[in-house]
């Protein structure tokens, strides 16, 4: 075995070094003293490592610093474990469980027989802040077996033990331990090289959690928090929440009379009458749009024997989060309610014959879809049980994927435009659970792949994260505050068309098989409106408006000239009510700056008598006094969907 180690830069470049250097040394020595001082940890080839860690091998290195995303995900966790050090501290007998870090921030969950309160919290982020200032470093060993659990054992940590034991019963032989001060916790890392590297914690908020999420075991107490290098990031952050908090759908639903929820059907919204009026504004739009580019809609059974679904595939990967029905007949749950429109997509495919002139074909569905999602991940519509997607599968030749995958990406830049959200993609390749042969999946990773490349989009590579039948372009969407949210998706399935036995007759008077390109824009309506209320704070623009305009009438005296606005608005086909109650104007207009209705229309004797309205925009913007025929057109021209 050689001594001499070679070490590949991100620009290609390679380096020298003895095997058994440090990490940093390497850095300080072959890179230079600036990102030495900067570095946080470092990556060679897919495995991660501490600063500290000496080098056995060569490969390629790549150092993250507080520039990096990965370098801000790092530090929360640091974070998480300091966090923890403070709480056994503070709150002696307090056992420790597991502290990852999340989306924006971290968590820890604790064995604590009585919640934190705010007083607690208050407390926990004081203390942490202070061991941040004493930069003090992580330190890593590694632990047999009976170490470990002697280790924890001796501490008391009955949940750290039960832990220890599933890791090494799958294998392990050695388990890796973090200290900072006197304070030890298991980690796989890495870590920064002290904790004076973390910046500024904010802790949050604290809430139940049941270990391991099992209602059945002991309830734990759960501390949220975040981290950032810099208190002006933290604090714009903070700013971020609190706009957040205002813009949340949940209480802007109920608020603005959109939808509710019952008891009674968990995880399924009722829609009122203006939900139902935005609903139905997407949904058309949608289908008008599909139907303009080549896509036709089909509607499928809401009910399949399991036969469908272990055709699919899904019986044996997915069965937990299907709705089982039982057959009236065995006795047995013999059917499902359908989690997906895939399987019935491709069932009606193969129920027809089809040559190659008849394709691309592209099935729409809009229908109603269930998944079984366990009661503590409902929320709102961003995670619900009952919902409905714009749903498409395309059924191409091998020699169209690219051209669909263009034609896909159009469509999402002009829907995503119109709403005024920004989108970047990720390209996610074979997960470990897949079905299908490696050569099957080299074949579609590099078809989308071409193809994805052909669209001239940058993308992030995500190793891992394709769907379990094939790899798949996502796209994240930022919306007017800066948030991401993860909602179209295109996904190259070459299994389906195996399974399902899928075929069309080639210009050689061969059958052939197709391949199947699963995608979606809105993703689900549910969570693509509850993604819309926030962004919009509710103020939707006209053309998606619930309701585009009220009209409001100075007093009884003024009603038969409001109802004739009303009725002259409408046959154009506007949205519009009428508030003829004896409200003030002051109280009309405050009614309807709450539920955020773009116009507002004041009518009284000078209006009536010179067939005009005095127009107000939402917020209390004066737009002066129009004609109403020619507020008529403008309303009208507003409310044209925009795709």
């Amino acid at each position: 075995m050689s001594d001499e180690l070679t070490i590949t830069l991100p620009d290609g470049t390679p380096k020298k070094v003895a095997r058994g250097t440090s990490v940093a040394d390497f850095i300080r020595m072959q890179i230079g003293t600036g990102l030495a001082k900067a570095a946080l940890y470092a990556k060679l080839d897919d495995e991660e490592l501490d600063l500290t860690r000496p080098l056995e091998r060569g490969g390629a290195l790549k150092v993250f610093t507080n520039k990096s995303p990965e370098g801000l995900d790092l530090i929360r966790h640091d974070a998480a474990h300091v966090v923890a050090s403070v709480v056994q501290r503070l709150f002696l007998g307090t056992q420790v469980t597991i502290g990852p870090s999340i989306e924006d921030g971290f968590y820890y969950d604790f064995y604590k027989e009585t919640p934190f309160t705010p007083d607690d919290l208050a407390r926990i982020e004081t203390a942490a802040n202070e061991e941040i200032k004493r930069d003090q470093a992580f330190v890593r060993r590694e632990l047999s077996k009976d170490e470990a659990i002697s280790f924890f054992q001796n501490k008391g940590e009955k949940f750290k033990v039960e832990i220890v034991e599933d890791i090494f019963a799958k294998g392990a032989r050695t388990l890796t331990v973090y200290r900072h001060g006197d304070w030890t916790d298991f980690c796989l890392g890495p870590h920064a090289p002290s904790t004076g590297r973390i910046g500024f914690i904010k802790i949050l908020s604290s809430s139940g959690a049941h270990w391991r999420g099992d209602p059945r075991n002991p309830m734990l107490q759960r501390v949220y928090g975040t981290a950032f290098f810099s208190k002006a990031e933290l604090e714009a952050h903070l700013a971020r929440l609190e706009e957040a908090k205002k813009r949340d759908h949940r209480k802007l639903g109920k608020d603005l009379g959109l939808f509710t929820f019952h008891p009674f059907a968990p995880g399924a919204a009722f829609w009122e009458p203006k939900g139902t009026t935005l609903y139905t504004v997407l949904s058309n739009a949608m289908r008008r749009l599909l139907l303009k580019n080549g896509y036709v809609e089909i509607k499928t059974p809401l009910l399949f024997n399991r036969g469908l679904w272990e055709k699919s595939g899904h019986w044996g990967k997915y069965k937990e989060n299907m709705f089982l029905v039982e057959d009236s007949d065995t006795k047995e749950h013999d059917f499902s309610l359908k989690p997906m429109n895939c399987p019935s997509h491709h069932l009606y495919y193969s129920m027809k014959k089809y040559s190659y002139r008849d394709l691309p074909l592209r099935f729409h569905s809009q229908d109603v879809l269930h998944r079984n999602e366990s009661s503590g991940t409902l929320g709102g519509l961003t995670r619900v049980r009952q919902f409905a997607q714009d749903d498409a599968h395309i059924y191409a030749a091998e020699s169209q994927i690219t051209d669909e995958v263009k034609r896909f990406v159009g469509l999402l830049e002009v829907i995503y435009k119109a709403f005024g959200l920004t989108y970047s993609a990720k390209f996610s390749t074979r997960p470990n659970a897949r079905l299908g042969d490696d050569a099957q999946w080299d074949r579609s990773e590099a078809a989308l792949k071409t193809a994805l490349e052909a669209t001239g989009l940058a993308y992030e590579i995500k190793p891992g994260e394709g769907a379990f039948y094939g790899p798949k372009i996502d796209f994240d969407v930022g919306d007017s505050i800066g948030r991401k949210w993860q909602l179209g998706t295109i996904q190259l399935d070459y299994l389906a068309p195996e399974r399902f036995d899928l075929t069309y007759v080639g210009d050689d008077n061969r059958e052939h098989r197709p391949v199947v390109i699963h995608r979606a824009i809105y993703g689900s309506f549910e969570r693509f409106i509850a993604i819309l209320v926030e962004h919009y704070a509710g103020a939707f623009p006209v053309w998606l408006a619930p309701v585009q305009a009220t009209v409001l009438t100075l007093s009884e005296k003024y009603v038969d000239y409001g109802r004739a606005v009303l009725g002259r608005l409408t046959d154009a086909g506007a949205r519009v009510e009428l508030d003829e109650s004896a409200d003030k104007l002051g109280a009309k207009i405050r009614n309807a700056e709450i539920m955020k209705i773009p116009y507002l229309l004041v009518v009284g004797e000078k209006e009536a008598s010179a067939q005009t309205v005095a127009v107000r925009g939402h917020g209390g913007k004066d737009l002066g006094t129009l004609p109403l025929e020619a507020f008529t057109k403008q309303l009208s021209a507003e409310g044209n969907i925009p795709f």
